[in-house]
């Protein structure tokens, strides 16, 4: 398969027990997003949703004010053969997002290289990345037993995470905690992109009656792109950083964290979840 669109590859591996076989492992790919033609950031994804991709991290990451801005994105084919596939250009509406000026300056300060691991790395404080979200709305609730179904229904998507073992994943669901959406990719920033990204292209943003349920661990990246994007419920299955809980708080955000089971923590806005 080509390698900007495996999502898996096979190697040979040794195995206690067991010897010599062979194995699938998550795939890695560099993927090279660029603004109106200037490149903006390499990040390391699982190929795949790569459009959703490039319009989640321009509008999570305050590249465009809006997914209005965005007139389409394309993949640019004029590149060397092995990049080929791993280039996306966000291509703007004319006469948006400010002067020519002004649009290049903001890409200069812009991080050149991000790992999957990594989503805002580098950035400063909470009031800094805070001044370019909406407020959140008051509400919606939701019940209690809808949060603890989240990470059985998203798990039955992940089919790359089944063969390999080796991806995180988001899912968005409605109030009555069907799934509505699910991306796979080695970084959690990454798959929330896809997330957002699919909203934007689909005009359906800002999300307000929706959560957002992420593997492992909600890092600070992960509660801004939900911010960005409207969400007023975010929840994983592992724990919150305390960055990541401070910027809850500055958005009145739901974030809940080691959702396991039929239990659950409410880390800050507890008023939208219902005991039901």
């Amino acid at each position: 398969m080509n390698p900007s669109t495996a999502r898996s590859a096979a190697v040979e591996v040794w195995k206690l027990g067991a010897g010599a076989l062979e194995d699938r492992v998550a795939t890695e790919e560099p993927l090279e997003i660029r603004l109106d033609g200037h490149p903006v950031a390499v990040t390391l994804r699982t190929p795949g949703d790569d459009e959703e991709l490039a319009a989640g991290f321009a509008l999570t990451e305050g590249l465009v004010a809006s997914p209005g801005e965005i007139a389409r994105i394309v993949v640019v084919n004029d590149v060397p053969p092995s990049a080929r596939g791993n280039v996306v250009d966000v291509q703007l509406v004319p006469g948006t997002n400010g002067t020519a000026a002004a649009r290049q300056s903001r890409l200069n300060h812009r991080p050149s290289f991000i790992t999957s691991a990594c989503g805002v790395c580098g950035r400063g404080t909470i009031d800094a990345v805070a001044r370019r979200a909406a407020p959140l709305r008051a509400g919606p609730a939701m019940a209690a037993s809808c949060i603890s179904g989240f990470p059985d229904r998203l798990r039955q998507t992940q089919a790359v995470f089944a063969e390999t073992g080796g991806l995180h994943a988001a899912g968005l669901f409605d109030l009555d905690g069907r799934l509505l959406a699910a991306r796979e990719d080695v970084g959690r920033h990454n798959a929330v992109d896809k997330i957002v990204g699919l909203g934007a292209i689909r005009q359906e943003l800002p999300y307000a009656n929706r959560a957002l349920l992420v593997s492992g661990r909600t890092g600070f990246e992960i509660v801004l792109k939900a911010w960005m994007a409207g969400i007023p419920i975010v929840a994983s299955v592992s724990a919150p950083s305390h960055l990541a809980i401070q910027l809850a708080e500055e958005a009145d955000m739901t974030l809940i964290g080691f959702v396991r089971g039929s239990s659950f923590t409410v880390y800050h806005g507890g008023d939208r979840v219902t005991n039901t």
